[in-house]
């Protein structure tokens, strides 16, 4: 039995030291994302939602542009820190300033062209978690010149029109 030992420890050895995965280079483009909000004990009440962005292919220190997609979730506009990538996994943080502000924690699954996560919520001061679940896959890739519409369009979405009135050429 003895030699079996010194061979396995000779083969663990041998083997080399343990190499972190390579990072997986989420493509650049338009992704449509369904995002759902779950809510301790409420599954029955929540709704889906389906967000059109865009995410850059930058990786190693960059969360691609993935974000809390929710409606009326300041998380949404809060700094991301602590931002890693081993191989298809990406973890980081994001965290609005000030006392008892809201804060989460993120993991995503990344391939190539989608990506699955989750972003575990606290809002400022509350004692629930609530957990945002995303599912994103590749539409289309997006020129400069879209994006800069689309930029515009969330800054600035046409008025509603009034009654009667027919929409301005």
């Amino acid at each position: 039995m003895p030699s079996i030992r010194v061979g396995c420890c000779l083969a663990a050895l041998l083997a080399g030291p343990a190499v972190a995965a390579e990072p997986i280079v989420l493509e650049g483009g338009a992704y449509e994302v369904e995002v759902k909000l779950e809510l301790p004990h409420l599954d029955e009440i929540t709704g889906k939602k389906v967000a059109r962005l865009c995410l850059t292919p930058e990786a190693n220190g960059n969360n691609h542009g993935i974000a809390v997609l929710s409606d009326n979730n300041p998380l949404a506009r809060c700094p991301v820190s602590n931002v890693h990538q081993d191989g298809n996994e990406l973890t980081f943080d994001t965290a609005c300033e000030g006392k008892n502000s809201a804060h989460a924690s993120v993991r995503y699954l990344l391939a190539p062209t989608s990506f699955r996560g989750r972003n575990a919520m606290q809002m400022g001061g509350k004692n629930m978690t609530m957990t945002e679940v995303q599912s994103g896959c590749q539409r289309g890739r997006f020129s400069s010149q879209s994006w800069i519409s689309l930029v515009l369009w969330v800054a600035a979405p046409p008025a509603p029109l009034k009654a009667g009135r027919k929409p301005a050429r």
